[in-house]
């Protein structure tokens, strides 16, 4: 970068990125998928690739995932959340995926090396499957989504 020191980018911090993808059906369940490698429910998404944006990683994981092309609509939600013993911090980025009808829903196929099943899960039963930090911030997604809002939130919860 010009007017910069040699090696000043490569000494810059680095954060963990995900994108994932809220998808609701036409009552407004939410749809979440159950990861083989860990002990609670999430939303579809994953980790941002290196060169690879946000929005391209979630377009990525939903197919990778769930079989399915979605063109995500608007950034939702921006969650900074702050590392902890489990994980170092990051941000994530989540998307609209609008309304998926029957039709849409009964092309998914599951990526078997990575998840187990998918469900549509009403806001207490995603409650029940989501840690905490998760059920915070499909919360707020779907409050972003009905409200036209995009929102920021630090560890699940609103800032701004």
């Amino acid at each position: 970068m010009p007017g910069l020191p040699a090696g000043h980018a490569a000494a810059l911090p680095r954060k963990r990125m995900a994108a994932c993808v809220l998808l609701r059906d036409p009552t407004g369940r939410v749809l979440l998928v159950e990861p083989s490698y860990k002990d609670y429910w999430e939303l579809p998404g994953g980790c941002v690739e290196a060169d690879e944006s946000p929005y391209d990683a979630a377009v990525r994981e939903l197919s990778e995932e769930l079989g399915i092309r979605v063109t995500p609509g608007r950034l939702l939600i921006a969650d900074w959340v702050p590392a902890s013993p489990q994980r170092t911090e990051g941000v994530i980025f989540m998307f609209d995926g609008g309304f998926l009808h029957a039709a849409a829903a009964a092309q998914i196929r599951l990526d078997q090396d990575e998840l187990l099943s998918w469900a549509w899960c009403t806001a207490a039963e995603a409650d029940a499957r989501l840690p905490g930090l998760q059920a915070r911030r499909v919360r707020a997604a779907v409050r972003a989504a009905d409200e036209q809002v995009a929102g920021y939130l630090e560890d699940g919860r609103w800032r701004c």
